[in-house]
């Protein structure tokens, strides 16, 4: 098959599964046929039908689960960085439903880029909570929240499937005033794509954001790693911001 024959194919077959999808043939969260089925409805190899398929999952049309097969993208959730309310609250607003698990929470030794993040010295300790987090019953993001002790003590023994902004406030009289994040695609590896059900180096995109009271001190940091099919990021520049504010305004999810 010339490369133009093969290129026309997938073409085909892209355009044949995305018109089913939009049709509402193939729902959101709907489950794929298995390749081996799909290539010989289509009367295609393997192989081209996984140019294909990989053509719409860049496009965030369907994605995978490791060992589980493809689906069907759900609608990808608004994220407004400018945005003043916890993770849960925004995710009802759009009529949706998270879980929130809680996979560890320990006491370490920052790294040196933790210790540059939060502007720690040397040999200083940090409270990490992971998190796993699901959009209408899908596992979507990944999360290390990492805590300077002397904010938060005893926080270890709260429940940390809730807010932590919602805790942060009612237990510590703790408000973020700014956040400062940055935002990178990168590739699911280790503990990362084995919590988001992802095949190692698949795409995710990173979002690290480290958080301010309204003291102005550095209270906080969160690494957040997104399916990147799953979230649209939405930034609104005539959004006023509070006066002082060195960047961004941002609610944590927390």
């Amino acid at each position: 098959m010339s490369v133009v024959s093969n290129q026309t194919q997938v073409a085909r077959i892209r355009q044949s599964l995305l018109a089913q999808i939009d049709s509402g043939l193939l729902p959101p969260g709907g489950k794929l046929p298995s390749e081996r089925t799909l290539s010989e409805l289509f009367e295609t190899t393997r192989i081209t039908l996984k140019d294909a398929l990989l053509a719409l999952e860049a496009e965030g049309c369907i994605y995978r689960e490791d060992r589980r097969g493809w689906f069907v993208a759900p609608p990808r959730l608004e994220y407004n960085p400018q945005y003043r309310a916890h993770f849960q609250q925004m995710v009802v607003q759009q009529q949706r439903r998270v879980d929130t698990r809680v996979l560890s929470a320990s006491s370490m030794v920052a790294t040196p880029e933790l210790s540059q993040r939060l502007e720690l010295p040397a040999l200083a300790r940090l409270l990490q909570i992971r998190r796993l987090r699901s959009l209408d019953g899908r596992v979507v993001l990944y999360v290390e929240h990492y805590l300077k002790p002397e904010c938060f003590p005893g926080i270890m023994q709260e429940d940390l499937s809730q807010s932590l902004t919602e805790l942060y406030q009612t237990r510590y009289g703790l408000h973020y005033r700014r956040s400062r994040f940055d935002i990178m695609p990168t590739a699911a590896r280790g503990e990362v794509a084995q919590a988001l059900m992802l095949a190692d180096g698949s795409p995710i995109l990173q979002i690290a954001r480290v958080n301010y009271d309204q003291q102005q001190r550095i209270i906080d940091c969160d690494i957040e790693y997104w399916r990147h099919d799953a979230i649209r990021l939405s930034v609104d520049s005539q959004l006023p911001a509070e006066q002082g504010d060195l960047a961004i305004a941002a609610m944590p999810l927390g």
